[in-house]
């Protein structure tokens, strides 16, 4: 499973990507579209920010995937936005806007898992290393 250490680092050089190029490459990985999500932590209610892929969008909403690259523990956006859902979402170089973050039921992530994964085997992958269920999250403009 990827390290803090590893996964900080990846959007370290996610960003820089977008920054070198302008905003023209990075906005997309894998075919899937990628968004900043914008949290407030936890404990501190700091803003924290990262890159994520969008694996599935239904109309103006995002689905995003708690995957962690199937790790045992869920990653810190998720515990996150699961204690607080109100977030901002930035694509394409846009501004940041406000969005709440739906986490879905395990009947909605049952139906929808599929689909996910029909498209994107990586993430079927990711959840054959976890004994937990990876959390599926809409991401609605607020």
């Amino acid at each position: 499973m990827p390290s803090d250490f590893a996964l900080k680092t990846m959007n370290t050089v996610h960003r820089s990507l977008l920054k070198i190029s302008g905003g023209r490459m990075g906005w997309t990985a894998g075919k899937m579209p990628v968004l900043e999500l914008t949290t407030a932590g936890r404990k501190s209610g700091a803003k924290r920010s990262l890159m994520l892929t969008s694996p599935h969008q239904d109309g103006d909403s995002l689905l995003v995937v708690a995957s962690r690259g199937g790790d045992d523990n869920h990653p810190a956006w998720f515990l996150n936005l699961r204690d607080d859902s109100a977030v901002e979402v930035a694509q394409n170089g846009d501004a940041a806007k406000p969005y709440t973050a739906r986490i879905l039921s395990s009947e909605e992530r049952a139906e929808l898992w599929p689909t996910v994964t029909g498209k994107y085997k990586n993430y079927a992958g990711y959840q054959e290393k976890t004994d937990r269920e990876i959390p599926l999250v809409y991401l609605d403009p607020a």
